[in-house]
């Protein structure tokens, strides 16, 4: 994650797909599955639809509506149109004739033209962890905080660290208190709060918020807090081709490969995934650490093999499912402490065995389709269980039984009426890995039902 105003969305590579309709209700979709918690979500894609437009129009979302049982199906255009086919998007497309494949342009948060009085994108090549340099990604930071500061009713206050959400003896929270940017400690009192630190941050701060109201954590007498940490598997390979493609040149994150988006029960497994083409090394990055295996890192062999290599690698990155389980979680660590003395994040988390079978089918589909495109060389690491990622959902999950959810179905806590919670951490189900276009859904819908209940005296 980014820790700065607009977090994670000022330095990601922008991928911006939706959860597909069937995705909402995938556990009636193919049934139980041994030792998870797969769930049907409280909503449905209908529901949320008109909110995904929303944000799309609002954030500033480049793609091509595409008409495919593999891709989600859209009320309208997005505002611009896609970014320019780059060199392993056409490889792609030479795979994907021989195979019978389907190639997508992916959609991004990063505008083509110019929007909303911010600049297209330049192709700079720095993209994924860096800012934008002309605004051209469409991060909260530039879009709709500038928006909200204008109001006057809106005030960032950067360099702040919440460390309680505290609770009247109604049970209703009073507040939040804070570290500000010298150390001091101050408390924000407010009608309602609203937490929205995503799914390893939130839970976190939930749980360090215990009282005698709420001994095991702000709005967990469910247990659930915490709980069905969604990391973000993946798996992928690489290979060298003889012309030189610049792959490293314009946005990161390229073209797509759907056609294993759905679980297929002849697999003998759950999960699916994307394919996208990834640009991910730079000039400097290649030179650093990203030869391939085998070559030296030192000397005359090493030059010769930035030589060869430089310009002509392309890399697969697959997003694939994780199924959330019970054991993945977030806790308090008994021992480790942050810098503010406050129990430290632990992150406990061990991928389902189907996870294990998935991320390897898209390891050996990401060969195939490299030697497909015509790759001299290609190679692939060994599948490893996820241990962190910027794509965390679950710990706080939405649902209508308060028994076995956080949130109801418009993000209010079952147990305090007027806390919110509006993030990753809401996702019942992980989708194919790219949740920020359906977190931004959310936040829309949310924010429009939470006014509504303010108007209406439930808040």
């Amino acid at each position: 994650y980014g820790c700065v105003v607009g977090g994670g969305t000022v330095t990601y590579g922008g991928s911006s797909w939706r959860h597909l309709p069937w995705e909402f209700n995938e556990a009636s979709h193919v049934g139980a599955i041994a030792g998870t918690g797969l769930a049907d979500w409280p909503i449905t894609y209908e529901e949320l639809e008109p909110y995904y437009t929303q944000a799309e129009w609002e954030m500033g979302i480049s793609g091509q509506r595409v008409d495919s049982p593999f891709v989600a199906p859209m009320s309208r255009d997005y505002p611009v149109p896609p970014v320019p086919l780059k060199s392993s998007g056409a490889l792609f497309k030479v795979a994907a004739a021989r195979l019978g494949l389907t190639v997508v342009p992916g959609p991004l948060a990063i505008i083509t033209q110019p929007y909303m009085g911010r600049s297209a994108c330049v192709n700079c090549g720095m993209c994924s962890d860096f800012g934008c340099h002309v605004r051209a990604r469409s991060s909260s930071a530039v879009t709709v905080l500038p928006i909200a500061v204008e109001t006057g009713r809106c005030e960032i206050r950067a360099n702040s660290y919440v460390h309680e959400i505290r609770v009247n003896n109604a049970g209703r929270v009073t507040g939040a208190a804070y570290f500000d940017a010298s150390g001091q400690q101050v408390f924000q009192s407010a009608r309602a709060v609203v937490l929205s630190a995503n799914a390893s941050e939130s839970a976190r701060l939930l749980l360090l918020s215990s009282s005698n109201l709420f001994p095991n954590g702000l709005a967990n007498s469910s247990g659930v807090v915490g709980k069905y940490l969604m990391l973000g598997n993946g798996a992928g390979a690489s290979g060298l081709f003889e012309h030189p493609l610049n792959d490293y040149k314009g946005v990161v994150s390229g073209a797509g490969i759907v056609d294993y988006v759905p679980s297929d029960p002849a697999r003998g497994f759950y999960g699916g995934g994307r394919f996208t083409a990834r640009g991910y090394y730079t000039p400097i990055s290649m030179g650093l650490n990203s030869l391939s295996p085998g070559q030296p890192r030192w000397g005359a062999g090493y030059k010769r093999a930035l030589r060869q290599e430089a310009q002509h690698r392309m890399n697969i990155s697959c997003f694939t499912t994780q199924l959330p389980l019970e054991t993945n979680r977030v806790d308090l660590d008994p021992v480790v402490k942050d810098a503010w003395g406050l129990p430290a994040m632990r992150i406990t988390s061990t991928s389902h065995p189907d996870d294990i079978k998935n991320m390897e089918f898209f390891r050996q589909k990401s060969i195939e389709i490299l030697e497909a495109a015509g790759a001299t060389r290609v190679w692939a690491g060994q599948v490893n269980d996820s241990r962190g990622s910027a794509h965390n959902r679950g710990t706080c999950r939405m649902g209508n039984d308060p028994a076995t959810s956080v949130v109801d179905r418009y993000h209010r806590a079952h147990d305090v009426p007027n806390l919110f919670v509006v993030d990753g951490s809401n996702l019942v189900t992980g989708g194919r890995n790219h949740p920020t276009m359906t977190i931004q859904a959310l936040a829309f819908r949310a924010a429009e039902h939470l006014v509504r209940a303010a108007r209406a005296g439930e808040v």
